[in-house]
């Protein structure tokens, strides 16, 4: 018997089929977890979305409002509708020379404490590697404490180190390194008085920065590092080609957000100043209060509050790639 008679002899194979209810009703019960799961993480977040439209967006909204206007005390108070004046506010702010020169220097006082932030903290965080149990948990438990302290405390703290009369910075420079200080005032020179400015901020950021960076540290393979100095790597090396790589996406994103709180500085250099600072401590949140709330052309503040915003779109906007960056990773 040929292989086609073989073929054509045997029976047919019958395929059992489903009962037609069935298929659907696997349809509708695949479905049905996979839509509530869809919906719970939105549902979740939801709580925050409307927190954020009830102390944000609304306020956005009507400081956009107000810088095409002409707010005065009387309009505000009263609730009159103020003259529109298109993109005067904003002609004004852009071609006063006093403007331009606020922005470098919130930009010069940005950079430095920036850089030093993350210097020390790095630094810190690298310390805290080679610490032991105990004292590295002492020192976290110090850097919380700091990061935790209201600005009003830390700030008092500060004005009172660096006193004319009796401040710590100029006892120690005039009794143990022989510099005469005494009775100095380090805010008569705005660059003096931007060091010690500056210390509050650097020294409130720290704690955040080098917590952050050393749980970074701790992710770096041990065994990429030990095979790094067996190859000959010095600590440079190492740190170059094994270490930094490993900490790069979170270095980067701290730099970004200290870059977003440094260049929004505010309290630290009100409080100092005696909640009177001088025209050469201003900058960008201190022209803009000004403008608002001492000259009364709270338009111009407001108009001076979205060109920040503006500056600081470019910055938000790749702390925000960051981030979907190292979210992709995982």
């Amino acid at each position: 018997m040929s292989a086609a008679d073989m073929k054509a002899a045997d029976p047919p194979v019958s395929v059992p089929r489903a009962p037609e209810g069935e298929p659907q009703l696997a349809k509708n019960v695949n479905r049905r977890p996979r839509k509530a799961g869809a919906l719970l993480p939105y549902l979740l977040i939801a709580p925050a979305f409307v927190a954020i439209a009830a102390v944000f967006v609304w306020p956005f909204i009507k400081t956009i409002i107000m810088s095409f206007q002409d707010v005065g005390r009387r309009e505000l108070w009263s609730g009159s509708s103020a003259p529109w004046v298109g993109f005067d506010q904003f002609t004004n702010i852009l071609g006063d020379g006093e403007f331009w020169d606020v922005v470098w220097r919130t930009v010069a006082f940005m950079v430095l404490c920036v850089f030093a932030t993350m210097a020390i903290g790095l630094a810190l965080a690298m310390l805290m590697q080679r610490m032991s149990t105990w004292v590295r948990l002492l020192l976290t438990a110090a850097l919380v404490a700091a990061w935790s302290m209201p600005l009003l405390v830390a700030t008092s703290i500060f004005r009172w180190f660096a006193d004319s009369d009796y401040g710590v910075l100029n006892m120690v420079l005039t009794k143990y390194l022989g510099i005469d200080a005494q009775g100095h005032n380090w805010f008569l020179d705005p660059k003096q008085g931007f060091v010690i400015i500056g210390a509050v901020v650097v020294w409130g950021a720290i704690p955040f920065v080098s917590v952050t960076l050393y749980a970074a540290l701790t992710q770096v393979p041990k065994e990429l590092e030990e095979a790094a100095s067996l190859d000959g790597s010095g600590t440079v090396g190492i740190f170059r080609y094994v270490t930094w790589p490993v900490i790069k996406p979170v270095f980067q994103m701290v730099a970004t957000l200290s870059v977003l709180w440094d260049f929004n500085v505010f309290g630290q250099i009100f409080l100092m100043r005696g909640n009177k600072p001088e025209p050469e401590y201003s900058v960008l949140g201190i022209y803009s209060f000004e403008k608002a709330f001492e000259s009364n052309s709270f338009s111009q503040g407001a108009a001076i509050s979205l060109i920040t915003v503006l500056l600081l779109s470019g910055v938000a906007v790749y702390y925000l790639r960051q981030l979907l960056k190292i979210g992709e990773v995982e």
